[in-house]
Parts: structure tokens; C-alpha cells; sequence
């Protein structure tokens, strides 16, 4: 009778010593990165509504902060220029929908002044922007 001649099996061994640290390194990059990606904006805090729907970003953004500053797209403004420079805008917009971020805090009758002006400038369309509510759902 013939004997076959046993090979040895080889052991092969993965290290992943090397890719846990490459998967570190990569975590901390990211977390760093995000760091940067804020957006700078005017400091306004939303009302929160429970049906508060997202709506995607449009040109024409009118903010209302607690001081009662007014801005059209990042740019201060006053409410005696809202009109002119409002009808520019609408008339430039593809979607002439006016999106009107206002913090909590302002003054209701402000609120009112600024929706009248934006129907003034022909705007199609007004969104009051909020928060979203969560709720414990059981």
C-alpha cells in the first residue's frame, strides 16, 4: 500500500488590528468634519407645532428675530424696504412661495405686517416654518 504524503494545512490568520485603527481613524475625521458643516444663520428659535410638515429650502426666506430684526435671504432689511425688495425677489423666484421664519418671542402684530407685505409683493404662496414636535408615542 502507497501512503499519500499529509500536507499541512496552512493557518491563515487575518489581523484586523491594522482595520479597527484605519475604522478609528476614519470616525474621528468625520466627527471633526461635521464640526464645519454648520450652516451660520440668523439665531431664531421656531415655535414647535405637532404637524409641523418639512418643506424644503426656497429662495424667498423672510426671518423675524426676537429683536424684531428683519432679514430677507441672510440680508438685513427694514419693514419700510420689505415691499420693494420683496416684489424683486418674487418676481426673480421660479416657485414664488415666501417661507416666513419668525422666533417665538415677536410681536403677533409684526407677524401680521410682514404676511400682508408678502401678499402685497404677489407672493403665491406663504409658510410660517416650525419646529417639529415630537411626541412619546406609546
Amino acid at each position: 500500500m502507497v501512503e499519500f504524503d499529509r500536507r499541512e494545512k496552512v493557518r491563515t490568520h487575518l489581523n484586523i488590528a491594522p482595520l479597527i485603527d484605519v475604522v478609528f481613524l476614519l470616525l474621528i475625521f468625520f466627527m471633526l468634519s461635521s464640526h464645519f458643516v454648520t450652516q451660520p444663520g440668523i439665531k431664531i428659535t421656531l415655535p414647535t407645532a405637532v404637524t409641523a410638515k418639512l418643506h424644503s429650502e426656497e429662495d424667498i426666506i423672510i426671518s423675524i428675530t426676537k429683536d424684531n430684526n428683519l432679514y430677507l435671504n441672510e440680508d438685513q432689511i427694514t419693514l419700510d424696504s420689505l415691499l420693494d425688495k420683496l416684489r424683486i425677489k418674487v418676481g426673480e423666484a421660479r416657485k414664488k412661495t415666501v417661507i416666513i421664519k419668525a422666533d417665538e418671542k415677536i410681536d403677533l402684530g409684526l407677524a401680521v405686517r410682514v404676511m400682508d407685505i408678502a401678499r402685497q409683493a404677489e407672493a403665491e404662496g406663504l409658510v410660517i416654518s416650525t419646529r417639529i414636535e415630537y411626541q412619546n408615542i406609546p
